[in-house]
């Protein structure tokens, strides 16, 4: 497969950056997908003008190698979700993937085309940071195995909303399980085992779309590098987990989120004039 003339090659140190970012990203609710877009084209790099489909396979090399990471640094925390798993469990993951499912089938090429610019992705960012420091004003009273159905559509519904790029998942998970006045430590472990099936169940059906339309020749070595470099940043951020479980109010991803998402509207001010 050969690249357009009009379009740039997916550069390796661009793509090791990116991995390397992906790992706390993802581990933190301030979207990782959001930063993919908005910190090349912050930074004026070439990956902005890389071949969508280019794109698209690199970002599921890097989820890839995220979720591989994940499983594997928190292997214990896994083992036992697993060997206690039952119908709770089940209901919870069954129903906080559903609206997702639903919503990401109907809507993923307009997903795809009107809100994976800049603008949009900022607007998630400062809306998505405002309903996390919202949410996280309410009371602290419940624990994570006390979670119920409604509980899970909420959550659901939240995941919904992170197909928005710049709401991201875990922030808006998050934000979800606050508003139902779960601890922030449970609040942090329910959104992270509802998402470790949806990361790597997305990795996995969009690389069998990819692979069954082939893999861009052009972007291999970077795919690999990413996805290694998303695996390594992963592996090694693990302990911010321990962080955003502690009981500290969210407030510190509030700013960041509002004020990353404010520089780049902002910036995107004079280019309407």
């Amino acid at each position: 497969m050969v690249d357009p003339p009009s379009q740039q090659p997916l550069k390796l140190s661009e793509a090791l950056a990116l991995g390397a970012l992906h790992g706390p990203a993802e581990l933190l609710p301030i979207s990782s997908s959001g930063h993919l877009t908005i910190i090349p084209w912050l930074l004026g790099w070439d990956y902005v003008e890389v071949d969508p489909e280019v794109r698209k396979a690199f970002e599921v090399a890097l989820h890839a190698g995220t979720a591989l990471a994940l499983v594997i640094g928190l292997r214990d925390e896994v083992q036992a979700a697993v060997s206690s798993a039952g119908w709770r469990l089940a209901m919870l993951v069954g129903l906080s993937c559903a609206p997702p499912a639903v919503v990401g089938w109907a809507f993923e090429d307009v997903v795809e085309r009107r809100l994976g610019r800049p603008g949009p992705i900022a607007v998630g960012l400062v809306v998505g940071g405002l309903a996390m420091g919202w949410a996280d004003r309410t009371a602290q009273v419940r624990g994570s195995e006390e979670a119920s159905w409604a509980d899970a559509l909420w959550l659901g519904v939240a995941q919904a909303c992170a197909l928005m790029p710049g709401v991201s998942r875990g922030g808006a998970t998050l934000t979800a399980a606050r508003w139902r006045r779960f601890r922030r430590a449970d609040a942090s472990r329910l959104s992270r085992h509802i998402a470790l099936p949806v990361i790597g169940g997305a990795a996995l059906l969009m690389s069998r779309r990819l692979m069954a339309s082939g893999l861009p020749a052009s972007g291999q070595l970077g795919l690999a590098a990413g996805a290694g470099a998303a695996f390594a940043s992963t592996l090694g951020s693990t302990w911010l987990v321990g962080q955003v479980e502690r009981d500290r109010p969210l407030l510190p991803f509030v700013i960041y989120r509002v004020g990353l998402g404010a520089l780049v509207l902002r910036r995107l001010r004079p280019r309407d004039r």
